[in-house]
């Protein structure tokens, strides 16, 4: 069959079933579907995205430089960001008991977040500390008898004073501290240290 046969063959079967459909509706379509994909998925990549930066209130802290010492220094009621240190640093994780301070400050200097609140402050508002040690490998929740605040939150040179543990301020000083490069030692461990921690 000639090429001017085919053509002529074609037209009669499009005049004989109506005008043939374009392409162009059905790619709209898909284009427009696969944009609605792309959107839905960047709103919830965006809307789940940790929420970083410094929280408003946060403190800097000066403190000294990190030298070892192997005699009790602090205060049960002292929180340090930092400064001298146990040789040994503490296992990160939640304690339901005081823990040493001096063996904390060195797990700060590894990057760790010192999450430390009143003994007697609502259990549900401890539970929601636990998490963060479930999702973090560098926070220690401890509680501290003494403490001007229900809850204070601790990184090396940093401190945010906290009224309630539902304050986003506290899961945004945990993103943007935990393993933070602000630490003197950033990429030391938090575990195989002392202590047991309970969850």
């Amino acid at each position: 069959m000639s090429n001017a046969q085919k053509r002529s063959s074609a037209k009669k079967r499009t005049q004989a079933g109506g005008q043939q459909a374009s392409p162009w509706p059905k790619r709209f379509v898909t284009a427009a579907g696969v944009g609605v994909v792309l959107a839905l998925a960047a709103a919830v990549f965006f809307s789940s995205s940790p929420v970083r930066g410094i929280p408003e209130g946060t403190k800097t802290v000066a403190v000294d430089a990190p030298l070892h010492v192997d005699e009790d220094i602090y205060a049960d009621d002292e929180v340090p960001a930092g400064g001298n240190m146990n040789s040994i640093w503490l296992n990160c994780g939640f304690y339901d008991t005081l823990v040493p301070a001096e063996n904390a400050v060195h797990s700060l200097e590894h990057g760790a977040v010192w999450i430390t609140h009143q003994p007697d402050i609502p259990s549900e508002q401890i539970d929601q500390f636990r998490q963060f040690t479930g999702a973090f490998s560098k926070v220690i929740v401890s509680p501290v008898p003494g403490l001007s605040s229900p809850i204070l939150m601790t990184a090396w040179g940093f401190q945010l004073e906290l009224s309630n543990a539902d304050d986003a301020r506290l899961e945004q000083f945990v993103n943007e501290f935990a393993g933070s490069l602000e630490a003197p030692e950033p990429g030391g461990t938090c575990g195989g240290g002392v202590g047991v921690p309970v969850g």
